[in-house]
């Protein structure tokens, strides 16, 4: 069975790398960009199960979210961050809003356990379909 794809955005290689290995630790097949021209590539070539992205980067997280909308992506969307936890949740409802299926927030610094947990329950929903 082919293993869920998880495309994360991060410009902060190690954290990326942290979550990619939480990924895979989750049974995700992890897709990692650095950038936001190579995110969206990534999608359009390899339309992955679910998203995870950092709010905090040169591209605003924002733009990213109506990109996915437009897109019409079903999967469910993580966003991690170091922001203050009133612009995660205003983040959270602009994605809902947009009609996108928001999971987290998970705030920097990002905790193994939690990162695991929230992983672990997004891959039944996008593995029973594949």
């Amino acid at each position: 069975m082919k293993q869920p794809q998880l495309l994360l955005i991060d410009d902060e290689p190690a954290l990326a790398n942290f979550i990619a290995a939480a990924g895979r630790e989750c049974g995700f097949e992890p897709i990692v960009t650095w950038n936001d021209a190579s995110f969206r590539q990534c999608f359009v070539d390899r339309r992955p199960d679910v998203v995870a992205l950092d709010l905090g980067m040169p591209v605003d997280g924002v733009e990213l979210l109506r990109f996915l909308a437009d897109k019409g992506f079903a999967g469910p969307v993580l966003i991690i961050s170091g922001f203050d936890r009133r612009v995660l949740e205003s983040a959270i409802r602009l994605g809902e809003a947009l009609g996108l299926s928001m999971a987290g927030p998970v705030s920097k610094p990002v905790r193994l356990a939690d990162l695991e947990a929230l992983l672990s329950g997004l891959k039944p929903a996008v593995s029973d379909d594949g």
